[in-house]
């Protein structure tokens, strides 16, 4: 189970928004990676791992309608909005699956990703802080999730899902 870190000092683990650029995921108060954008308001994104391993977010299509998540040599995922959300789909060990992130309900602050069979994997609530003009995450995974070879790799590129949800809806469309 994940939770937002900054609620108090003894959670095991969560998203710690560093600025509006920078997000940091921990765990048992370890770094787990970070979610660097390179501007403001932008949906170019680098994904820095704790072992040192670097990955891009970079847009693509008409009117950035496309998120690519690369490493050096390959596409290992791609998202795209849907009528139904967020469709991801990873090429991680050059096999395809296909995921959706979606809004938990009209006016809801939860996000879902299930995967093609419908299983839930994680819920990311988002809470709206107006002192800090800026979003607190509380993320919750199963224990499928869990296993997950690159569960890190794909928490980060769903938290850049969930902020380019936000900015798509925002933007009005």
């Amino acid at each position: 189970m994940w939770n937002d870190a900054e609620r108090s000092g003894n959670e095991t683990g969560g998203v710690v928004i560093l600025d509006s650029k920078n997000f940091r995921l921990t765990f048992e108060n370890q770094t787990i990676g970070e979610l660097i954008y390179k501007k403001w308001y932008s949906f170019n994104a680098e994904i820095l791992l704790s072992d040192g391993a670097k990955y891009q977010l970079e847009p693509k299509g008409f009117w950035d309608s496309e998120i690519e998540l690369k490493d050096e040599t390959k596409t290992l995922l791609e998202f795209k909005m849907g009528w139904k959300g967020i469709i991801i789909k990873t090429f991680f060990d050059n096999k395809e699956d296909t995921y959706l992130l979606k809004l938990n309900g009209l006016l809801s602050s939860k996000f879902v990703l299930i995967d093609s069979d419908k299983n839930e994997l994680i819920v990311a609530e988002t809470d709206f802080k107006w002192k800090k003009l800026n979003f607190d995450y509380n993320i919750e995974t199963t224990q499928n999730f869990d296993n997950f070879d690159k569960k890190e790799l794909l928490l980060l590129t769903i938290l850049h899902g969930i902020n380019y949800y936000m900015s798509i809806i925002a933007s009005g469309g």
